[in-house]
């Protein structure tokens, strides 16, 4: 269906959402009604036109998913960014729109869900050790036990879905979309200020290497940590790309130029990192032999964005990195081709669960094996979630993988699932083969699935899994909650100290914890995802494992440029 009819389509339902909204909004505000007949006459009628306007507004978003699915992601973006603002503008008209929400509201909305998840990971995994030992010694306690998981799991679901409609009615929902835009659009013109000076010739200027020895998510992370730097220094990022493992001809081959007017790296003056504000090219190195290291590596945020940044989204720097690729990672008309020729050949369509399989080179080394049953366990927790509101009509999943066994033992232990995935791409995705320009296309393919899928299952000890996650958080106000990780926490190579303010003191219950009091601070080494996280409290010295309810992430906050000259 040609995009013409999509809007003409589009517009129509748009008009019948409006005025069914603007008709329930005039029922509730007509005065002169001492009557309580007629008054909840009208009361009946307004709800009447609500649920015909929440049928409408379900079909329009139906509508759009179609829409996403059969097209290319710079149009789709465009046309769903457009649409959704004019909605939500038309909804705030109409009194749907509240205001602004507290700090305290939103932190402690996002913080009453993650404590109901960790609840339930504490309880799921003290049952099934003991249903594990009831198998074995007194087999009669088995049977109630799995009884009172499948009973349990059902109240988690049911607590995390009246937490989602809590939000969905809050009346806060505007402003989540119009910061998050608001937000983005700032960042994204900064660095584009940043990357366009008046004069190439005498900008200062920081150059960075795309040398780093690593697979294409490292390397990102890579250049990612370049723009950082170049952007706490106010120097326009010259990237250096040429015989780049991945492709010789360079980065501009495959992204657009992340400069319109200043690419190359002359200056009058040239000095290695730190250098000093008066060197004009300044050169870093990989993040790992970085020294001195400044305050603003990550896991850090911008402390003129953070006080808003905090209150929008659940992990901030994950939203900040996620602007950095948002500026990169633009295609260009070959790329662009290549990405929907994948998308169409596959039959990406949503509702969809994103899984990334890492096999070959990690396991046994940087991370543990899991097999596809603890993957597709989280993938039908996913699908069990959405299905408390909402009709699903085919429970689909895309896999992403260096192996392609794994693509064909899904589809076969799974036929009841949509499973796509391509195994093509998944053997060139092997160490001998990688660093190729059809691996490449393949890498670049899986990670922008990836990120556009519904929800993500990966090891977050992967580089292409946490770049699909940071990619994720500019399509949604706040997509912190939308993955499911079988082994790390969300991490950034190379960071700053990961610290966690504890909030609810604790008195060791064995050897293996610590003891914590309020207002302490841990480093967090990891999540073992069963109610309990690994962590060295800076007070005491003590390394153990802590409740990972009693504390909550430290963000850390440094002063960086404010771009003044952007508006």
């Amino acid at each position: 269906m040609g995009l013409n009819t999509w809007v003409r389509v589009l517009i129509a339902f748009i008009s019948v959402w409006v005025i069914l909204v603007l008709i329930f909004y005039s029922k509730l505000n007509t005065g002169g009604a001492n009557d309580t007949e007629d008054a909840f006459r009208r009361l009946n009628q307004a709800l009447s036109y609500l649920e015909k306007s929440k049928q409408v507004d379900q079909e329009l978003r139906t509508l759009i998913d179609e829409y996403i699915s059969d097209t290319s992601y710079n149009r789709k973006q465009k046309f769903v960014d457009e649409l959704g603002n004019k909605l939500q503008i038309q909804g705030a008209g109409a009194g749907h729109f509240k205001g602004v929400p507290s700090l305290e509201y939103e932190q402690l909305r996002r913080r009453v869900y993650s404590n109901t998840q960790e609840l339930w990971n504490f309880l799921n995994s003290e049952v099934i050790k003991a249903a594990k030992i009831g198998r074995k010694n007194s087999p009669e306690i088995a049977p109630p036990l799995d009884a009172l998981l499948s009973l349990a799991s059902e109240h988690k679901r049911s607590l995390l879905n009246d937490i989602n409609q809590m939000r969905a009615s809050d009346g806060y929902e505007f402003w989540r979309y119009k910061e998050s835009k608001d937000l983005s659009d700032l960042v994204q013109r900064r660095l584009n200020y940043l990357q366009n000076p008046e004069d190439c010739s005498t900008a200062r200027k920081l150059v960075c290497r795309l040398n780093k020895g690593c697979g294409y998510g490292c390397q990102l992370h890579h250049v990612v940590y370049c723009f950082i730097m170049a952007y706490a220094t106010e120097r326009t990022l010259i990237l250096k790309s040429k015989g780049w493992r991945y492709h010789k001809a360079g980065w501009e081959e495959v992204f657009q130029p992340i400069s319109d007017t200043c690419l190359d790296a002359n200056g009058a003056t040239h000095a290695s990192w730190p250098g000093t504000t008066e060197t004009q090219v300044l050169t870093v190195p990989i993040i790992d032999s970085l020294n001195p290291r400044p305050p603003y590596l990550p896991l850090a945020i911008p402390a003129d964005l953070a006080p808003r940044l905090m209150k929008l989204h659940g992990d901030p720097i994950v939203w900040w990195i996620g602007q950095f690729l948002k500026y990169l990672l633009k295609p260009t008309g070959e790329t662009r081709q290549m990405l929907e020729n994948g998308m169409e050949k596959l039959g990406f369509r949503k509702p969809i669960v994103g899984v990334h399989v890492r096999r070959t080179d990690k396991v046994g080394t940087e991370a543990a094996f899991h097999g596809i049953e603890e993957y597709m366990m989280a993938v039908d927790d996913y699908y069990n979630q959405v299905e408390m509101t909402e009709a699903i009509d085919k429970r689909r999943v895309f896999i992403a993988s260096d192996d392609p066994k794994v693509i064909d033992e899904a589809k076969a232990k799974y036929p009841h699932y949509e499973i796509i995935g391509d195994p093509d791409v998944a053997k060139v995705a092997a160490v001998s083969t990688r660093y190729t320009d059809s691996s490449l296309n393949g890498i670049i393919l899986d990670i922008h699935l990836l990120s556009l899928s519904d929800y993500l299952v990966c090891t977050f000890s992967s580089q292409v899994c946490r770049v699909a996650y940071e990619i994720m958080q500019t399509l949604y106000p706040d997509a912190s909650g939308r993955f499911k990780s079988l082994d790390d926490i969300y991490y950034y190579g190379g960071q700053n100290a990961h610290n966690r303010e504890v909030v609810l003191a604790h008195n060791p219950k064995n050897h293996d914890e610590i003891h914590m009091r309020k207002g302490d601070l841990v480093g967090v080494a990891g999540n073992h995802w069963n109610g309990y996280s690994k962590g060295k409290n800076s007070r005491t010295s003590q390394v153990g494992l802590f409740p990972s309810f009693k504390v909550n992430d430290k963000i850390e906050v440094v002063d960086l440029p404010k771009y003044p000259k952007v508006k």
